[in-house]
């Protein structure tokens, strides 16, 4: 737990910042002091309303895993004996589960640890592949991080990368994006829904933009595997990024679709055994392939299901919080969108303070503010949102096992809270006075 010393030099050295920053940096501060204690307590967890960041693992998922875990622990690469074989049987059988929910080829898939490292495959070895004629990639500013990381690295490397705006919806102009395609362009990489604001990017108008312009099409569809319907061959996709941990499946395995017709050539991240079509070096960890595939399975079962039960779910919240709550905005296209991640900001309440009087409920804020960066989240800075907003955004994340309970509490929490928070603030006051707060001119001393 911090010491009392230690917060006091932590806040005696904010002394001089601008007063708005020290409210966020306090904040942070604050929250610090409620992590350890909350972690030391015995209570109750938190409702879990985070499903963007993990999701639990399904049981029928461990069931699937521990086999592998104990008995069948052979290397899948062996090929001398039964203990390899079996091994290899059994991921040979999740790699067709993994390729039968996004209607692919079994041999189009190959295991990673996740999305993260798939991403960085996709967009670095495609374009060091290709770089003796094509230097030009193009993706967009909402991306997740990974992804423009990635394409920063490239750029060191002396790749011209176009980061794409998005309109105020969170949407990618396809007009503006088929102009900014170009001779030397290797390869479009954009997310199918963003993992803040749960916006569905048109895919199949983004493939045939590609496919008719001879460019290769990754999309990052950690957020969108087992949620909504995916067709690699119908949407023109050439590469897609999978997560197992985003599905209900383990940590630490995820997957890469590389289109196979017409060929999609690579430059592997590393180097070794040769495993996985040479693309990915090391031997796969059959558990946790066992575990994605057993993921992909059940979802491929249970999509409609879990959709239609997840739009009930996510409908009942917005209905009960903007009926009771004037000002709140939900960022991002209200129609285009996976609708079991809900980003709202509530006008004239700091998120950082939200998201600690409801402790009870696991949330995270869309104000990406840390002890190093107190600025608000770049995904609603890239859809225009004002900086006041950005800061006051909470992210609700529904899953398959939330409940009617969970999200009727969650709601009636957040409205009770946003209300007290409100009535402490002067802002608020002023708004309920008829004050234009965009007409005043704040002086800083």
């Amino acid at each position: 737990m911090m010491s009392k010393t230690v917060t006091t030099k932590l806040l005696g050295s904010m002394r001089g910042f601008p007063s708005h920053r020290m409210n966020y940096a306090q904040s942070a501060v604050a929250r610090e002091l409620i992590k350890s204690r909350e972690l030391e307590k015995d209570d109750l967890r938190p409702l879990y309303m985070d499903f963007q960041a993990t999701t639990p693992m399904d049981p029928r998922v461990l069931d699937a895993m521990l086999p592998y875990q104990v008995n069948y622990y052979g290397n899948p690469h062996s090929r001398t004996h039964a203990y390899g074989w079996e091994s290899e049987s059994a991921m040979e059988k999740a790699r067709k589960q993994v390729a039968d929910l996004i209607a692919a080829d079994p041999r189009e898939i190959v295991f990673t640890s996740g999305a993260t490292e798939s991403n960085n495959m996709s967009i670095k070895g495609v374009a060091r592949f290709y770089k003796s004629k094509k230097k030009h990639v193009i993706t967009t500013q909402t991306e997740h991080k990974c992804v423009l990381d990635s394409c920063r690295v490239l750029e060191a490397e002396g790749f011209d990368i176009t980061y794409l705006p998005v309109k105020t919806n969170g949407l990618v102009d396809l007009q503006l994006l088929e102009e900014t395609i170009r001779q030397d362009t290797s390869l479009v990489s954009v997310m199918t829904v963003n993992n803040e604001i749960g916006v569905r990017q048109p895919v199949e108008d983004i493939g045939r933009i590609c496919r008719s312009r001879n460019v290769f099409f990754h999309t990052d569809a950690a957020q969108a595997v087992g949620k909504i319907p995916i067709n690699v061959t119908d949407w023109k996709v050439d590469l897609m990024s999978i997560s197992g941990h985003k599905i209900y499946g383990p940590k630490g395995v995820g997957a890469l679709y590389v289109r196979r017709r017409p060929r999609v050539r690579m430059e592997p991240l590393q180097n070794g055994g040769g495993q996985e079509r040479g693309l990915r070096s090391g031997t796969v960890p059959t558990p946790l392939a066992v575990g994605l595939g057993a993921a992909c399975e059940i979802a491929q079962q249970e999509l409609e299901y879990d959709h239609s039960r997840v739009s009930m779910l996510a409908n009942r919240l917005l209905r009960k919080i903007m009926s009771e709550i004037p000002d709140v905005v939900m960022n991002g296209d209200p129609e285009q969108r996976y609708p079991g991640c809900i980003n709202l900001s509530f006008a004239y309440v700091e998120g950082e303070s939200l998201l600690m009087a409801l402790k009870d409920v696991a949330l995270s804020s869309g104000s990406a503010c840390t002890s190093a960066s107190l600025e608000p989240s770049y995904v609603l800075r890239a859809i225009g949102t004002d900086e006041d907003l950005a800061h006051s955004s909470i992210r609700f994340g529904i899953g398959r096992f939330s409940t009617e309970a969970e999200v009727d509490y969650t709601a009636d929490k957040c409205i009770q809270q946003v209300k007290r928070l409100r009535e402490m603030s002067p802002l608020w006051e002023m708004v309920q006075e008829g004050i234009d707060l965009k007409s005043i001119k704040w002086t800083q001393h």
